[in-house]
């Protein structure tokens, strides 16, 4: 059986909060899309809401040629938030992406989102998540939470940052479905001055990267499918 494998963007300002600019945006996001493009293979772009105000354009673009998806409000940490506070801003992000675009995607950031929350999700309208991680110990592989679909995260967007030789045989042993994690701002060159892990291995080369991962699992006979893709897939074989 082919692997399934998503590529999904998390749509933010650069590195937060370790950095306040916008050179993912302004440079890695359109190049990113354009190669998706190119291959005619869909991602799907967790915006935050204020980014998603901030590049109206962007959105629209992820809105009609890709996926688009909440990444929350401010990439606010929903761990701390309270339950009232929690609903709120994903209202209020859910709102705003839906300008651009119909949304049933969310991933909270640094993967922090309270179990007891999904319930606010399936509330607003969100039908599947991708807040769990392989990578940060969860075990469970894709699972219904409170009427919410959870597709894990596979791993790190530091794996496919790693020299290609590297990190292909990460890709061999991974299993399907296989949720990859990128960042607009891993795709242009960041400063040193920033944590390691802001700026090790980004750039133009991390661009060439991802063409190798595309071309990997293409020659593979992988399927490349949007989270809401999948969620689909998965509804119509759990009716049989």
């Amino acid at each position: 059986m082919a692997k399934v494998v998503m590529l999904t963007f998390d749509v933010e300002e650069d590195c937060p909060p370790f950095a306040e600019t916008r050179r993912g945006m302004e440079e890695g996001l359109p190049k990113v899309m354009d190669v998706l493009e190119e291959f005619k293979i869909r991602g799907t772009f967790l915006f935050t809401g204020r980014i998603a105000e901030e590049f109206p354009e962007l959105a629209e673009r992820a809105g009609k040629k890709h996926e688009l998806g909440c990444h929350g409000l401010e990439h606010e940490r929903f761990d701390r938030l309270s339950h009232e506070e929690a609903r709120r801003r994903l209202a209020e992000a859910r709102e705003i992406l839906s300008r651009f675009g119909d949304v049933t995607s969310f991933r909270a950031p640094n993967f922090q989102f309270p179990d007891k929350y999904y319930r606010i999700l399936a509330d607003l309208g969100f039908k599947v998540d991708s807040s769990k991680a392989r990578h940060k110990g969860w075990r469970g592989g894709v699972a219904e939470i409170d009427g919410v679909l959870e597709v894990p995260a596979t791993t790190t967007s530091i794996v496919t940052r790693l020299p290609w030789r590297l990190q292909e045989r990460f890709h061999r042993g991974f299993e399907s479905p296989i949720v990859y994690i990128f960042h607009p701002w891993e795709f242009v060159r960041m400063p040193r001055r920033l944590r390691p892990d802001c700026w090790f291995g980004t750039g133009e080369g991390a661009l060439e990267k991802l063409r190798a991962l595309i071309e990997f699992h293409l020659e593979g006979g992988a399927r490349f499918m949007t989270l809401r893709e999948f969620y689909g897939k998965y509804q119509k074989l759990k009716r049989g």
